[in-house]
């Protein structure tokens, strides 16, 4: 068995009839760790949702322990992208805060089961999970960093800024996003947002 954090040599498939069929274990994927959970889901389970058979599968992938790593670094680059993409609309940090706050939660309402995937990788491997969450906060830093360039300002730490915003975004999708399906009222999320900004800037 390989150790978490740790996975063998990758499987990449060589036409576009395998990268095809590894797509499709993966969506399968996905959709069984969420709605099972890790522990619950199987090989079996997987390939049985994707239609195809298990001898299949580990030409693709060495274990469930890879896939599942894979389906996590998939969703969360899908967050990522869509952090960097409403940080980018922005003229200023402030208002790149509020959307990439706001693209955050309509990520955790539009696909819960992915972000709860995510999450449970804190649980089944650390290192995965970590490199996840560092990964999203340098991304994170950098858009907010860009914005705040276009207005002609650089201030406050950035870190900070940034960690304190994906907090607030954990526990806001929990409440509103995972628990009752909807998003926060807007000016809730621009009073997060207001927050951590008023909180985090330097004083000249």
């Amino acid at each position: 068995m390989v150790p978490k954090g740790q996975t063998l040599e990758e499987r990449v498939p060589v036409t576009a009839r395998g990268e095809a069929t590894r797509r499709k274990l993966l969506e399968a994927a996905g959709q069984e760790f969420a709605d099972k959970g890790f522990h619950a889901a199987s090989v079996s389970s997987i390939t049985t949702r994707a239609g195809v058979g298990q001898g299949t599968f580990y030409l693709y992938f060495h274990s469930k322990d890879e896939i599942f790593a894979s389906v996590v670094r998939d969703n969360a680059r899908q967050l990522r992208r869509r952090l960097s993409r409403a940080a980018a609309a922005a003229a200023d940090r402030e208002q790149a805060e509020r959307l990439s706050l706001q693209a955050f939660l309509e990520f955790a309402r539009a696909q819960p089961g992915g972000y709860r995937v995510i999450q449970e990788a804190q649980f089944v491997d650390e290192a995965v999970f970590r490199e996840c969450c560092e990964d999203l906060a340098r991304s994170y830093a950098d858009s907010l960093r860009s914005a705040a360039l276009r207005a002609g300002a650089d201030e406050g730490d950035d870190e900070v800024r940034t960690w304190a915003l994906l907090g607030i975004g954990h526990f806001l999708a929990l409440r509103w996003c995972l628990w009752q399906g909807r998003l926060p009222e807007t000016i809730a999320i621009e009073q997060a947002a207001r927050t951590v900004s008023a909180g985090s800037a330097v004083q000249a």
